[in-house]
C-alpha cells in the first residue's frame, strides 16, 4: 500500500511568505514607478497636486503674509504612437493680508498659467526627456490686487534625465502681455526651475529646486530655494503623493517675500 505524503507545513508557510514578500515587492516598484514619474513634468501620468505655499515679511514694511494653494492638474493626451501632449495647468488660490500698505487683505483666485508641452514618448539615444510648446496667462483673478489683468503668451520647454533613482534637469518659459487693462503695466517674465530629485526603491523621493522668475519690465529677480520630501502611498483606493519642505528666498524684490517660507503637497494620482 502506497503511503500518501504528508504536506509540508513549513515549505506552505514559505511558500506563503515568499508570496507576501513578491506582492510587497511589486507594489513597492510600482510606488517608486509612479514616484518617478511625478519627478518628470512630461511624464504620461494623470496626477492632481495640491501645493500650500505660506510667505511672510511681504511689503514694503515686512508685514504681509500670503498663503497660495496651487491647483495643478496635470493632463497627458496620446496624439499617436510617438509623441504625447502634455497639459499642465496652475490655478492660484490665494490668502493674503498687508501685503499692500492700506489694501487690508485679500481672498480668491489668480491668474492661470497654462502650458502645453508637445514630447516624444520615448526619450533620446542618450536617455533624455524634453517637451517644447506654448504657455499662457489667463487674466482670471477675482481682486485687482490678484491679478496683472493681463493676457500673455511665450515658449515653454523642459529637458531632464532620469537614470539609478536620480532625476535632474531643468523646466523654463518666457511670458509676455500682448492685451488686457491698457492701464495696467505690461508683463515680460521669464521663468526658470533646474531641478534635481532622488527616488529610493521604496517610494521616498528628496527633491531641491528653485522657482526663479526675472520680472525684465523692473529688473527684479526672485529666487526661492526649495527643499521637500514626498511618499508615494495609497489612503483606502486613492494613489496620492504626500510631502512637504521648506524654502528660502535668496532674493525677491523689496515688496517680495522674506526669509523662510512652507510648503505642503498633496497629488492625486490616476495612472492609466
Amino acid at each position: 500500500m502506497k503511503t500518501i505524503p504528508k504536506p509540508n507545513l513549513l515549505a506552505f508557510v514559505g511558500a506563503l511568505a515568499l508570496s507576501g514578500l513578491a506582492t510587497q515587492a511589486l507594489a513597492q516598484e510600482s510606488a517608486a514607478d509612479l514616484a518617478k514619474k511625478l519627478s518628470n513634468p512630461v511624464a504620461a501620468l494623470i496626477s492632481v497636486p495640491l501645493q500650500l505655499n505660506f510667505d511672510e515679511k511681504i511689503g514694503p514694511t515686512d508685514g504681509g503674509k500670503r498663503t497660495l494653494l496651487n491647483l495643478q492638474p496635470v493632463v497627458p493626451i496620446t496624439l499617436n504612437q510617438d509623441w504625447n501632449l502634455i497639459s499642465r495647468t496652475i490655478l492660484p488660490v490665494v490668502s493674503q493680508q498687508d501685503i499692500f500698505p492700506g489694501a487690508g487683505s485679500q481672498a480668491g483666485i489668480g491668474d492661470i498659467v497654462q502650458s502645453v508641452f508637445f514630447s516624444p514618448k520615448a526619450p533620446t539615444t542618450g536617455g533624455w526627456i524634453w517637451g517644447a510648446g506654448p504657455v499662457f496667462l489667463l487674466p482670471t483673478g477675482s481682486d485687482d490686487l490678484l491679478s496683472a489683468k493681463k493676457w500673455g503668451a511665450g515658449p515653454t520647454a523642459v529637458l531632464l534625465k532620469q537614470e539609478h533613482g536620480w532625476t535632474y534637469g531643468a523646466l523654463a518659459n518666457h511670458i509676455s502681455s500682448f492685451a488686457g487693462d491698457s492701464a495696467r503695466a505690461a508683463v515680460s517674465t521669464t521663468f526658470l526651475q533646474p531641478f534635481v530629485s532622488y527616488t529610493t526603491p521604496d517610494a521616498w523621493t528628496y527633491a531641491a529646486n528653485t522657482e526663479s522668475t526675472y520680472d525684465w519690465k523692473n529688473n527684479q529677480w526672485s529666487v526661492p530655494l526649495n527643499l521637500f520630501v514626498s511618499k508615494v502611498t495609497k489612503i483606502d483606493s486613492q494613489l496620492m503623493s504626500v510631502g512637504g519642505g521648506v524654502r528660502f528666498w535668496a532674493t525677491s524684490p523689496d515688496s517680495g517675500p522674506q526669509g523662510w517660507g512652507l510648503r505642503l503637497v498633496v497629488t492625486l494620482l490616476f495612472p492609466k
